[in-house]
């Protein structure tokens, strides 16, 4: 994705809202595949500052190897506690303020999982006793093609985070299809799936989110259709990206839970919304231009209430594809 980057601020803006939104339904069937595989090697694709890193190594059993690749080379700098040093790529040194205490090693409570995916049950954390180690980390520069694809094979499971939306059908099936090749599982979280829904604290119905709605609606349709534009590989799958992801992984014979994890904003993540409001007014107005003055007053006016009371549900998907047959590895 030669011209899609983020910055670092945004990345650790939006972290604790990744994390907190992440469907925890999925560790328990993902820690018990994980628990049986003799391999423990971890691909994270478009890693950024390392957010996938950091929020599922804790979740996950026993020693674990870690790849991550960014065409970011300043992003992975950020990322890592610990550099491994192979062929073209670089040493990346401890940065202590980025990796929190306790990643690279420690046990982890909880309690194993059946397999299933109970709703409300509380799936977030690997087996009773079992230690969560990375034993390795190592950084890719790179892009999603060729440097991303060609690690497939090398993994035991490949995760991305906030990562779909972007990328390309053609792109996805070929992901789809190293991992059939190499039985990988796949893990690929907070992916947009198109909807943007404000509401006000007190109820839905307040006159004055009401009266927000057909502008809301205008610029949710916008920035829908911008995201379908390239970032960098050809025509983006957009909010569709979830759906289709779990078809592909079907139709490959894999089992596959797709479960939502919204971001639900509100008092406490006013400046996570305004950043949000700023990234859409310029996507809507782009695609939109004869509404441009349109979507900057309604900009202005939704800008004022992250300060005086709001709730803003941004919609996500989070899928887990499990490789049939007998785990190996």
């Amino acid at each position: 994705m030669a011209d899609e980057t983020f910055s670092s601020d945004w990345l650790a803006l939006r972290e604790p809202a990744d994390h907190r939104s992440r469907s925890t339904d999925l560790i328990a069937p993902l820690a018990e595949w994980w628990a049986a595989r003799t391999g423990r090697h971890v691909l994270d694709l478009g890693s950024g500052t390392g957010s996938n890193l950091r929020y599922l190594a804790p979740r996950l059993p026993g020693e674990q190897a870690w790849t991550l690749v960014d065409r970011d080379a300043a992003l992975l700098d950020r990322a890592t506690s610990a550099g491994v040093t192979s062929p073209g790529v670089g040493r990346v040194e401890p940065d202590s303020e980025t990796v929190p205490e306790g990643l690279g090693s420690g046990t982890v409570p909880g309690r194993s999982g059946s397999g299933a995916v109970p709703r409300g049950h509380d799936s977030g954390a690997v087996p009773t006793g079992v230690g969560s180690e990375v034993v390795a980390l190592e950084c890719v520069v790179g892009e999603l093609d060729p440097e991303g694809l060609v690690r497939v094979p090398e993994a035991d499971l490949v995760t991305a985070s906030a990562l779909l939306d972007l990328v390309t059908h053609q792109w996805l099936e070929r992901l789809v299809e190293a991992c059939r090749a190499a039985g990988n599982a796949a893990l690929l979280s907070l992916t947009w799936d198109g909807t943007m829904t404000w509401g006000h604290p007190d109820r839905n119905d307040h006159p004055a989110a009401d009266a927000e709605k057909p502008a809301d609606g205008l610029v949710a349709e916008a920035v829908r259709d911008h995201q379908l534009r390239d970032k960098g590989m050809g025509p983006a799958l957009g909010p569709a990206a979830g759906p289709a992801a779990e078809e592909a992984f079907r139709a490959a014979g894999y089992d596959t839970w797709l479960l939502s994890s919204p971001w639900r904003l509100g008092a406490g993540d006013g400046l996570l919304a305004r950043a949000l409001i700023d990234g859409w007014v310029a996507a809507a107005s782009e695609e939109r231009p004869a509404d441009a003055q349109l979507i900057r007053d309604w900009a202005e006016r939704r800008r004022a209430s992250t300060s005086t009371g709001f709730t803003l549900e941004v919609g996500h998907v989070d899928l887990l594809a499990l490789p049939p047959g007998p785990v190996d590895g």
